[in-house]
């Protein structure tokens, strides 16, 4: 059961850094944080476009959905 609310808390928070991973790289590709490359660099470094940026926010995402149903799932087999 422990394991179960560990996931659901951790399906949460790659929720939400997913999507504001995701709302960043697109602002960053609309340059609407400043000019493209002063962005990138000061908002995410190390990520080589601001596509990179939108594909790690969507993977997070993902993940967090994969991991929420498997928490789901194991809370209610539990019942």
């Amino acid at each position: 059961m422990v394991f179960s609310k560990m996931a659901k808390a951790l399906a949460w928070l790659a929720l939400i850094v997913g999507a504001i991973q995701l709302v960043l790289g697109f602002g960053i590709a609309a340059e609407a944080l400043g000019p493209y490359e002063q962005a990138l660099a000061r908002y995410a470094p190390g990520a080589s476009s601001a596509g990179r940026v939108i594909e790690r926010g969507f993977y997070a995402i993902l993940f967090a959905i994969v991991l929420g149903t498997l928490a789901e799932i194991s809370f209610h087999l539990r019942r």
